[in-house]
Parts: C-alpha cells; structure tokens; sequence
C-alpha cells in the first residue's frame, strides 16, 4: 500500500519536466525521473531506462507526437497547457513501465483505478491545499484586497515548498529525486557538449533553468496577478466561487507561466539571473545521484536520441 502511494504522489509531483536545447546540435530534450530510472523525450522518441533489481538496465522507446508541433497548439500561452497534459499522460505510462520493471511484481503496475485516484489526489492538492487553504487563510488575516492577494500567493508557495519538503524525507521520493538530479547533470553535459560519459556527466550541476519545479514557483507569483481581479469583479465574498474561480484561472497561470520561463531560459545570461531565485527550489526535489544513476539518465537520453552518444 505504502509503495502504491508512493507511486501516486510521484505521479502528482511528475506533471513537469525539463525541456532544454543544444545551442549547436539544436536538438530538443528534455526529461523526467521514474522509479529507478528516467525519461528523456528526444526530436522524434522517448526514451525509457530502468535499473532492474538484479543490476542490468532496461530501455525502450516509443514514438514522441507532440500537438505543440502544429496549430493552434503551438501558439503562446496556448503550448504550455498542451506540454502539461501531454507530460501527465507519458508520465502515468512511464511511470507504470517503471514500476513493472524495477520492482518486478506484476501487482505494482499502475492500473486503471490507481490512474483515478492519482487524478483525484492531483484535483484535491491543487484545489484543497493549494487553492481554498490559502484564500481562507488569507482572508483571514487580512481585508484588504491587495494585502488579502500578496498574503494567498505566499501561503500557496510556503505550502508546496512544505509539501515537496515533507515527502522528499520519504526514502521512495528520495530515490526518485536522485534520479532526477541524474536527469539534469545528463541534460547540462549534453548541452555543454560535452563527451557524454557517466564521468563527466557527475561533473554538471544538478540544476536545471527549464525544471517543472521552479516552473510552479513561477506560476504562484503568476497566479497572485491573474487571481487578483476576482474577488472584486468576479466571485464577491462568496468563498466557493473565489475558489472555483481559481481553478477556472489555472490554465491561464500556466500558460503565462510557462512563457515566461522559456523566454528566460532563452535569454542568455540576463534570463538566468532573472530566474536564478527560483531555481533554488530544485534543491529540495533533486538529490545527487550517484554515478550508475548518471549511467541510467544517459542510456535513456541514448534511446531519446536514437543511439550515438555511448559508440
């Protein structure tokens, strides 16, 4: 019960990835950690490594079809809603492969009822602890509409940083996050261009500007913004309404959200200064691997990439 459980709240903190470019190569990558092991999304494949109990990696690839590549889907503010669902459905499917192969019990797969209570968790977080306990708590201290806006904002990211803290302790979450450090460092190398080996691949920094983490910090300072015309012009005093208000608004947040951070993350050395506070968040969801995590994130940006980088 207790890994199922696990394996629902990785599926909650996965609906992000990161999504980076070689500057000369121009190839799009980017990934997401599993259970031991991680995704990586190349030009025209995913690509799937797991560690396997008794030692040997295990790889797939399939098909990367993304609508972002075509209209309306491709324009601003419309491409980052469309990325996050497109990440929430390979990530339940990878997430699922993973779970088959490195805990090698048929039972842990991910089944059509985990699916449902995954999405209800997911419903729950966002509109209980992320929505409706902040707007309370603000109007509770304050009635004062930019104060009660500024105070609902920092509540929601005291919140999730408490909430991203707090299971990080958990030894499967943990594990997980240093597959995502492993993630990161192998995106940084290739990026870098440098000779991609599980050795140099330790060297790179665990950080990455594009991470679905600092992205969701980006979106509460988003949200304090957009959310600030409804209690006045929308929803009145009437709570429910203020709150369903809000998760009418969340598409809007992220596709503001994610143009900014792709703006910045395309801006040079200026773009990472502006985003720089926000990135010290991806210490909390990402650990240092060790090298034969770096091995499994490489193998799998190897599949992304349809073979090259380990001949």
């Amino acid at each position: 019960m207790i890994k199922r459980l696990n394996m629902l709240l990785m599926l909650v903190l996965n609906l992000f990835a990161t999504e980076a470019e070689s500057n000369l190569k121009k190839i799009p990558v980017g990934g997401q950690a599993v259970i031991e092991g991680v995704l990586m999304k190349g030009k025209n494949l995913w690509g799937l490594a797991v560690r396997r109990p008794a030692g040997e990696i295990f790889h797939e690839s399939w098909p990367n079809s993304s609508r972002t590549e075509r209209y309306p889907y491709k324009l601003p503010f419309i491409r980052g809603v469309v990325v996050m669902c497109e990440m929430m459905a390979v990530g339940f499917k990878a997430l699922s492969k993973s779970a088959e192969v490195a805990l090698e019990e048929e039972e842990e797969k991910l089944t059509f009822k985990d699916i449902l209570v995954a999405v209800a968790i997911a419903i729950f977080a966002v509109g209980g602890l992320f929505i409706a306990l902040p707007l309370w708590i603000a109007g509770k201290l304050s009635t004062v509409p930019l104060y009660v806006n500024i105070i609902e904002g920092v509540t929601r990211a005291v919140i999730f940083i408490g909430y991203v803290a707090i299971i990080g302790l958990w030894p499967d979450i943990k594990q997980v996050f240093r597959y995502h450090g492993a993630e990161h460092k192998t995106i940084n190398a290739f990026e870098a261009e440098m000779k991609m080996t599980p050795e140099n691949i330790m060297k790179c920094s665990r950080i990455h500007p594009r991470c679905g983490t600092s992205f969701l910090l980006i979106a509460v300072i988003v949200s304090i913004i957009i959310f600030s015309p409804v209690k006045t012009f929308i929803a009145g005093e009437n709570f429910a309404l203020q709150v369903l208000a809000r998760i009418i608004l969340i598409p809007l947040v992220i596709g503001i959200s994610y143009e900014i951070i792709r703006l910045a993350s395309n801006s040079g050395k200026l773009g990472l200064c502006l985003i720089a506070p926000f990135l010290t968040l991806q210490y909390l969801t990402t650990r240092e691997p060790d090298i034969n995590m770096a091995e499994v994130a490489l193998v799998s940006l190897d599949t992304a990439l349809e073979g090259g980088l380990l001949s």
